[in-house]
């Protein structure tokens, strides 16, 4: 299940209705990415996520595919917010079933990392020091490239 939303989401509740989905499963692996406090720029007062509607969904699912042809998953779910967001507030939850955990918890660290890297989002960073787009870095690139 993929969703792009710029709606809060409440992680425990979307991690019930994904346990509940794979009653089989041996394990279950979720992750929650939050917005920062603290930018390369200094303290953030909010981050603004862009997209382009229908371009983001097909990368999504095109990276989903590729973490179950990787990995034999029995479900996985990928949320991701955009527009204006606060230090705190959620932007991204993905969740990997699978009858092992070592599948479940490569496949979501395998998601999380094309997410950041080749997911098409585009950040700005609010704060003291005006607004600023950020940049991609070299250590997420490293991170998504370990797994080509």
């Amino acid at each position: 299940m993929i969703r792009v939303s710029a709606e809060s989401f409440d992680a425990a509740a979307e991690t019930e209705t994904f346990r509940k989905r794979v009653p089989g499963s041996g394990a279950v692996v979720t992750f929650l990415g939050q917005v920062r406090g603290q930018g390369s720029e200094g303290e953030i007062a909010a981050m603004t996520l862009e997209h382009y509607p229908g371009m983001t969904e097909k990368a999504l699912e095109a990276i989903e595919a590729e973490a179950r042809r990787r990995w034999p998953l029995d479900d996985v779910t990928i949320i991701h917010r955009h527009g204006r967001l606060t230090p705190g507030e959620a932007i991204v939850f993905v969740a990997t079933a699978s009858p092992h955990r070592k599948a479940a918890y490569e496949a979501s660290e395998f998601l999380v990392d094309w997410l950041k890297t080749k997911a098409p989002f585009w950040k700005k960073e609010e704060g003291q020091f005006g607004a600023k787009w950020v940049d991609a870095k070299s250590e997420d690139d490293d991170a998504a490239a370990r797994w080509e």
